[in-house]
C-alpha cells in the first residue's frame, strides 16, 4: 500500500544538521577520478492494481528528487573549485535527466500528475528523504571553491542517500519490471557516486 511506503519514507534520510561545522574544514583537493554510473534500461512498465499507487508515488517523489540533485549539480558546474566535482556534477546532471523523463513518460500513461497533490503530501516531509531545504540551497548558492565543494560534498551524500532510501522501498513493494530496473539502477549508480564522493571528501581534509 502506498500509505506504508509513504510512512517509510518519512523516516529515511539525514537532518539538514549534519551540515552544521562543513564551512569551516579545510584542505586541498586531490584528483580522483569518479566512477562511471551504471546505464539504465528505460522500458515501460505495466501497471498492476496492487502496485500502482507505491508506483506513483515512488514516481512522483523521485522527480522533485532528481530535479533538486540536478539544481545543486549545475551551482557546481559554475561555483566547484574542484574539476573532480565538476566531472562527478556532470555525471550527476547526465544520469539523472533521462531518468526524470521516464518517470514522467510513466505517470502521463498511468493517468496521474507529476506532483503530488495537498492531501498526499500531507504529513510528508522531504528533507527526511535527503532533501535539502530552501535555506542550505541558498547557504550553497553563496559559496565558492573549495567551501562550496566540501558543502556540496556533504549535501549530495545525503540527498544520494535519501534516493537510494526511496528505491529500496519501492522494490519491496513493486510487481513492475521497469520500476525495478530503474529503482536498482538509482541504487547501484548513485551508492557508486557516494562512494567517489566520500574520497573527495577525505582528500580534501
Amino acid at each position: 500500500m502506498v500509505l506504508g511506503m509513504r510512512t517509510r519514507l518519512i523516516a529515511i534520510g539525514f537532518t539538514a544538521t549534519v551540515l552544521a561545522g562543513v564551512l569551516t574544514a579545510c584542505g586541498s583537493e586531490t584528483v580522483v577520478v569518479p566512477t562511471a554510473m551504471p546505464m539504465m534500461t528505460t522500458a515501460s512498465p505495466s501497471v498492476t492494481a496492487n502496485t500502482r499507487a507505491d508506483d506513483i508515488a515512488f514516481a512522483q517523489l523521485m522527480i522533485e528528487h532528481h530535479q533538486q540533485a540536478i539544481e545543486m549539480a549545475n551551482m557546481a558546474l559554475s561555483q566547484a573549485d574542484s574539476n573532480e566535482v565538476k566531472d562527478l556534477a556532470d555525471q550527476i546532471r547526465e544520469a539523472q535527466d533521462p531518468e526524470i523523463n521516464t518517470m514522467r513518460e510513466w505517470l502521463t500513461s498511468w493517468g496521474a500528475p507529476e506532483a503530488m497533490n495537498n492531501d498526499n503530501m500531507s504529513g510528508m516531509h522531504m528533507d527526511g528523504l535527503g532533501m535539502m531545504t530552501s535555506a542550505d540551497m541558498e547557504t550553497l548558492s553563496g559559496l565558492s571553491g573549495p567551501g562550496f565543494d566540501r558543502m556540496w560534498l556533504q549535501m549530495m551524500i545525503q540527498h544520494h542517500e535519501g534516493a537510494i532510501s526511496m528505491a529500496n522501498d519501492v522494490l519491496a513493494t513493486t510487481t513492475d519490471a521497469g520500476v525495478k530496473t530503474l529503482a536498482q539502477s538509482i541504487i547501484d549508480g548513485q551508492s557508486s557516486e557516494i562512494a567517489t564522493m566520500k574520497t573527495l571528501q577525505t582528500n580534501g581534509e
